[in-house]
């Protein structure tokens, strides 16, 4: 069978169905990637791209990531480049975690958070299974 297109996140007339990044640093994208290794354990990748350049910022595996975590990587990614205006991800528990939300907030970033089984919203990032 035949795929259907995928649906544009913007309509040609301006209006956004979601918010579309418009300089570089001005939407991150963060997500999960998740690999076996040749012993069958798992390890998590962690990245994060800029939406308007499309280079990736950052990757970070670990067997296991946990909310502080992802706040120490995006520290490190904000004291090179700036604080984004906007950072897209999905609703998983490390990214919606209070930890995370606070922190966010205290630096000046806003959330933006994908429709629950959209994974085709969060940026360019290829996700399989997060």
């Amino acid at each position: 069978m035949k795929q259907p297109k995928r649906g544009c996140l913007w309509f040609n007339e301006g209006s956004c169905v979601r918010l579309r990044p418009a300089w570089k640093d001005h939407v991150w994208a963060y997500d999960f990637v998740h690999l076996r290794l040749h012993d069958g354990t798992g390890v998590r990748l962690l990245t994060v791209i800029d939406e308007y350049s499309r280079e990736c910022l950052a990757i970070r595996a670990a067997r296991s990531v946990r909310s502080a975590d992802v706040i120490e990587a995006l520290a490190e990614l904000m004291v090179l480049r700036g604080v984004p205006d906007h950072i897209r991800s999905d609703n998983g528990p490390e990214f919606t975690a209070r930890a995370v939300r606070e922190w966010l907030g205290r630096v000046g970033a806003r959330t933006l958070y994908i429709e629950p089984g959209s994974p085709w919203e969060n940026g360019l990032l290829v996700s399989t299974g997060s």
